[in-house]
């Protein structure tokens, strides 16, 4: 009797410590949550240890005494374009720590010698679909996909100064996690969480200058979950103009809609 007792108890047990391991996956299947590509390169970087020299997300500020800048270079501001003349050579950074042109230049290679920090080399440590991934990241937080259209752009330069993608991610890709919300987490502009969220013109007006929407106001347990989450979406009604509003809509859209999703202009 004692011994089945406890087999029952270590059964349970079991199966307690099962679903806690399943559940975040049936919760991610059971709500549809979206991962875009540049959440997973996010994810990428975060466990190969990315930031611990390209600092906090990828932004910079690292000390590499040695260096002619000294310190390790960010992904975002703009950098990328510094020290990388193609997507392929972002890839050959991952890949083996530096393009080949450089790593075929012996002042290049006894320049590096110097550093306190170098590149290490992930040829072997990633996959092409996780250094995929990463690159996705970078094209998002480094600033340098901006938008043709003038008005797009003006919209772009706002979501900057407005601070939207510290909520929302870089460029929109999906933001962090938000306690009490529906699915966990920021949605961003991306896929189809954006289009779930954003039926028409006027409820995206009315995300921007009122933070909700009255459709999911109106509704029973949306409302739960808007009243129960911590983080929830600023009104911006006193704090936009009617053509800044028009710019800035336009540049969501413009990101929605994939206008991005192009070879990133590195200007050389």
């Amino acid at each position: 009797m004692v011994q089945w007792v406890w087999k029952r108890r270590w059964l349970f047990a079991f199966i307690a410590a099962a679903f806690a391991l399943a559940y975040p996956t049936i919760r991610d299947l059971v709500l549809n949550v979206e991962v875009t590509a540049a959440e997973r390169g996010y994810r990428v970087a975060t466990r190969s240890g990315c930031f611990t020299c390209h600092g906090a997300n990828g932004m910079g500020g690292v000390a590499n005494p040695g260096s002619s800048d000294e310190e390790v270079p960010g992904f975002s501001g703009g950098s990328p374009m510094m020290w990388a003349k193609s997507e392929d050579e972002l890839r050959e950074y991952i890949q083996d720590g530096a393009p080949e042109r450089k790593l075929k230049d012996p002042k290049y290679r006894e320049k590096t010698k110097t550093w306190l920090l170098a590149m290490p080399a992930y040829r072997g440590y990633l996959s092409e679909s996780e250094i995929t991934d990463l690159v996705v990241y970078i094209r998002a937080i480094s600033a340098l996909l901006v938008p043709e259209e003038e008005l797009a752009a003006k919209g772009h330069e706002l979501a900057h100064k407005l601070g939207c993608f510290q909520c929302h991610g870089p460029m929109g890709a999906r933001g962090p996690s938000n306690p009490g919300s529906f699915k966990g987490y920021i949605p961003g502009w991306w896929g189809e969480d954006f289009k779930d969220l954003v039926r028409d013109d006027d409820e995206l007006r009315a995300w921007i200058l009122e933070g909700h929407i009255q459709r999911l106001r109106d509704h029973p347990i949306a409302r739960r979950f808007i009243d129960a989450q911590r983080v929830s979406m600023p009104a911006y009604r006193d704090f936009i103009s009617d053509a800044d509003l028009t710019a800035l809509m336009r540049y969501v859209r413009w990101v929605n809609e994939g206008h991005w999703d192009k070879p990133l202009n590195l200007g050389h």
